[in-house]
């Protein structure tokens, strides 16, 4: 039975790196996948999924207003697709992530979202909380704060390391803008 998921972290937990390890599973054994990722994410070049660890695969990508359910449908037109994955998920939309629950429900295709649940401020993403909402299955994945504990949060550093407490909930960045830290650590940081 095809089910959502959804694979949420903060910063620099490895989400990118489980996708492309999960999709090489369905490869090794004759199946094929379907990675999809945010068009305006080209951190590891144009319509491409890359890991911190230096793997990558080529993908599809999905912009603003896109339509998934029919980019879904006719990927599986052509040809098999055992599983689809998605990078980057907290950039979906709200209907994009219902046109996603669509595809798991007509197409029985499953569907593997892997992103941020909350931004820098603290808040959820969109896509995020449509996910939290609607996904069948919820994963974390788990990283750590400079103090051990758990790291849930995330700060926006300036390239001075300052702390950012406003701005666009959106930014591309990695490690030298974000920082994942314990909710603590994060309070202590943002000042809240």
């Amino acid at each position: 039975m095809a089910k959502l998921y959804f694979h949420y972290s903060t910063m620099n937990a490895g989400k990118s790196t489980l996708l492309l390890q999960a999709s090489y599973n369905y490869h090794e054994r004759g199946m094929q996948t379907y990675l999809i990722t945010a068009q305006f994410d080209n951190r590891a070049g144009e319509a491409r999924i890359g890991s911190r660890i230096g793997i990558g695969a080529e993908a599809d990508t999905f912009a603003v207003g896109e339509d998934l359910y029919d980019k879904i449908a006719r990927r599986r037109a052509a040809g098999p697709c055992a599983c689809v994955f998605i990078d980057e998920a907290q950039f979906l939309s709200r209907d994009q992530v219902w046109q996603l629950a669509r595809a798991v429900d007509d197409l029985g295709v499953p569907v593997m979202c892997y992103g941020l649940r909350v931004d820098f401020q603290g808040n959820l993403f969109p896509g995020s909380a449509a996910l939290l909402a609607l996904a069948d299955e919820m994963r974390e994945v788990r990283t750590i704060c400079h103090c051990g504990k758990k790291a849930t949060m995330v700060v926006r550093q300036d390239d001075q390391g300052r702390v950012l407490t406003d701005g666009d909930q959106v930014q591309i960045g990695g490690n030298e803008t974000y920082v994942s830290l314990c909710r603590r650590h994060w309070r202590e940081a943002t000042g809240s």
